[in-house]
């Protein structure tokens, strides 16, 4: 059951699949670090708490997070710093037999206009494949990330014809991930948050890429200090949301 007892956390799309996955959990989720007391809401020991950083940001396309069923309960998950700054964001866990009917109404519903972002090499036979992110009139791109691990996110994908029949949009990173919370097996694998910043630029999004970025920076940095158990200096991400949330308040 829960291992933080801080208070819960805030009500956004991720928290909530966090939460229903604890209650209908029949046995702990033994994440590395179990025993660390936490603020349920950023994950972090109370006294690395960001919470306090975290920067409210809008945009002009939306994002949707399809998420494996232990990635809620991850204290390294990114896909929550998407939910957390960005208050539109929503959250489904991927089902192969039984896809949720709120995911499939959405992908449905006419005033959005879904994207899948993935590879473009991993698009099935007459799969539209864009390099830009467009909507027709009247329609708001919703971008649906998979968060889960690369193997996982891959088979995810290809056991959902739902998902198949959608357009691809290919993101092409401009640079490594900074990622240091989980090992990947290759460096131009970018973690859930940093696929959200690369769309956010693409749209031209800049303001919002900038401070979802800073916060990922300020968490991975954080995170990997706390296992670490040294002290994180103050950095110029954690220097720009102070100002950013000195500037809105």
């Amino acid at each position: 059951m829960p291992t933080d007892d801080l208070p819960s956390a805030t009500g956004h799309a991720v928290a909530r699949l966090r939460e229903q996955a604890l209650a209908e959990a029949t046995r702990p989720f033994r994440a590395r670090g179990i025993k660390m007391r936490r603020c349920a809401a950023c994950m972090l020991p109370p006294e690395r708490c960001i919470c306090a950083l975290r920067p409210q940001l809008v945009a002009g396309v939306s994002f949707c997070l399809l998420m494996h069923r232990l990635e809620p309960l991850k204290p390294t998950n990114t896909g929550r710093l998407i939910a957390e700054c960005l208050a539109d964001t929503r959250a489904y866990v991927w089902s192969r037999t039984e896809p949720d009917q709120g995911l499939l109404d959405l992908l449905q519903d006419p005033q959005w206009q879904p994207l899948l972002v993935f590879p473009g090499e991993y698009a099935a036979d007459g799969q539209a494949v864009c390099h830009q992110i467009e909507a027709a009139e009247g329609k708001r791109p919703l971008l649906i990330i998979i968060d889960a691990t690369w193997n996982q996110a891959r088979k995810m994908v290809r056991m959902s014809p739902w998902l198949r029949a959608l357009p691809l949009l290919h993101v092409q990173p401009q640079q490594v991930s900074r990622y240091r919370l989980r090992r990947s097996c290759q460096a131009e694998h970018l973690c859930t948050a940093e696929v959200a910043v690369a769309c956010l630029e693409l749209a031209g999004e800049q303001d919002a890429a900038s401070g979802l970025d800073d916060y990922f920076d300020t968490f991975n940095s954080a995170y990997h200090m706390a296992r670490l158990n040294r002290p994180l200096a103050d950095t110029p991400a954690q220097q720009r949301l102070r100002a950013r949330n000195a500037g809105s308040g």
